[in-house]
This record gives structure tokens, sequence and C-alpha cells, in this order.
């Protein structure tokens, strides 16, 4: 199977919101045609959008623009069999709880599907976190969409442990190389955490809105293999040159003999097959705290480790 990751520049250039979502589908349907399976673009990738509505309407302008004239016709381009896209995220007025959330619109082998990020950051203040993580499969392969902040959350990682995920898709929007470094070295230890391979790609561009969200953004994309020896061969990190407009495009094997090959090996060091039981640990924690407290002041100038 092949995954291709895709930059989006949120300024592309366009007349109109069907220019725009064009944009986007058709660099799906291009990766498709030359091989691909999966497609993978950015967080608030759709955000470009707010240019096309009303300035009083904000992001649920866009939420009505989207799902309510491009979504339909996009479903009928991208619902294709044996092919799934991560089409970014996109705002969604939630009507039954009155809130916003920020989706991810997936399209899986005919089937439609979607991702809630769960993990908001301060300037998404006006969204509401989802409450689950969404597991699909494709090609014998097991997905799972995480946004942005959400991959640099230990504890959904704890949670997707012993779940059979073999990849975690990860659509991003950062402002500086620092966001870059957090969501992707966090990416690179998922990956070697949960033994599954990560594919990781970043908004670009920049457009001024009333949300002012997407003003500024820097990215790359990315994809990161389990340190198993099944991927031995090939490299274990492989992340392209951040760039702050543009569209930046790598195509990426995912092989599900290299899995069964993982599950085979049965002398070899794999943090995911370590049956831990937080309940157990508590004593542990809390014997530690014990000890760290019951220390003197530490004197000025001496180092702790």
């Amino acid at each position: 199977m092949r995954l291709d990751l895709w930059t989006f520049d949120v300024g592309v250039k366009a007349t109109s919101a069907e220019e725009y979502a064009e944009a986007c589908l058709s660099r799906v349907e291009k990766s498709w045609a030359e091989g691909a399976d999966i497609v993978l673009f950015p967080e608030f990738c759709w955000l470009g959008l707010e240019r096309f509505t009303l300035p009083e309407s904000g992001m649920r302008g866009v939420s009505d623009l989207f799902w309510d004239n491009l979504w339909p016709k996009a479903q009928d381009r991208l619902a294709q069999a044996g092919k799934a896209v991560v089409l970014g995220s996109v705002p969604y007025w939630d009507a039954d709880t009155s809130e916003l959330r920020n989706r991810a619109p997936i399209c899986c082998d005919g089937q439609i599907l979607h991702q809630d990020k769960l993990h908001l950051t301060p300037w998404e203040d006006a969204f509401a976190p989802g409450k689950e993580l969404r597991l699909w499969r494709l090609g014998g392969l097991t997905f799972v969409v995480i946004i942005c902040l959400d991959i640099e959350v230990p504890e959904l990682s704890v949670l997707l442990r012993g779940q059979g995920v073999d990849v975690i898709l990860v659509p991003s929007a950062t402002e500086t190389l620092l966001g870059v470094e957090r969501v992707d070295r966090c990416a690179s230890a998922r990956a070697v955490e949960l033994a599954c391979c990560v594919g990781v790609t970043h908004l670009t561009g920049g457009v001024d809105t009333e949300s002012g969200l997407v003003t500024e953004n820097l990215g790359r994309t990315a994809f990161y293999t389990p340190s198993q020896s099944a991927w031995s061969e090939s490299p274990r990190m492989t992340e392209g040159p951040v760039i702050d407009h543009g569209f930046q495009h790598f195509s990426c094997e995912l092989d599900p003999t290299a899995w069964d090959h993982m599950h085979a090996a049965k002398s070899e060091t794999n943090p995911s097959k370590i049956q831990v039981n937080p309940i157990s640990l508590l004593p542990l924690i809390e014997q530690t705290v014990k000890i760290v407290a019951s220390f003197p002041p530490h004197p000025k100038n001496t180092q702790i480790c």
C-alpha cells in the first residue's frame, strides 16, 4: 500500500470556493492515479475558504460552505473502492450540541467517516473538544487519525496500546518551527512505543481572515516507522525540508507483511508488546513521591537529576 502526504498552502490562489476545493481534490485524484491508496492533508487546510464567506459568519460560515455545499460533491469523487483520503480538517457545526468541532472528514473504501480533535490549543477557544478516537481499516491495516496537538498527548498513546493500530495519520497546522518539532518528535515517539507507522503533514502559507487561525504557517511532510528489524532496511525517519508556502508531496510504502514479520519476532525488544497495568504502577509512583518529598531542600548550585 502507498501513503501520499501533502502539505497544503492555505493561501493558494483561488477566485471561488469551488476553485479552492479543486486545488485539494485534484491532488487527491492525482495521487490515486499514480498509485497511492491513502492520501493525507493538513489540519485547517479548509480554513482558506473563509475568504469566500461573509466576514461576520466566521468559522460557522466555513462550516456551512464546506459541509453543505462542497462536501456532498466531493463525496461523489472520493468514494472509491480500495482508496482512502483524510481531507485535513474543517470547522464543523454540531447542531445537536450547538458547538463547533475541529473535524477531519475521511473517505475510506467508499465509506464516510470523521475524526474530531480531542485537545485544543488556547487559540482554538471557538471549538469544543471531540470525545472519541475512531479506528478504521483498509487493506488489512488499522488506521487512526490524531490531529496536531493530540499527537503530543502521551495518554492517548496509552489508550491505543493493545488496540492493534498499524498507522497513525497526523494532520497538523503550526506557525513556528518549534511547533513543527513538537508534533514531529512526538509522532516519532508514537511510532516507537506503539510499533506503528506515523505520517505527518503540516499546513503552509497564510491568509488573513477574521478568525486569524491561519495567518502564518510553516511545516513539512514527515514519515516514521517502528524501530524494529522488519523496517531495518529502510529509513525509519524521513522528514522533508520545512517550508513556509507552497506544496510538498511525499510518497511512502506501507507493507502489511512488515507487521507480520514484527509480530512473529519473539526475541526482539518491542515496546508495544509490554503488558503494563497503570494501576500496578500507582504504589511505586506514590512511594517515589514520598521519597522525593522527604529530601531536605537542596543547596544552591546543586544539580538535581
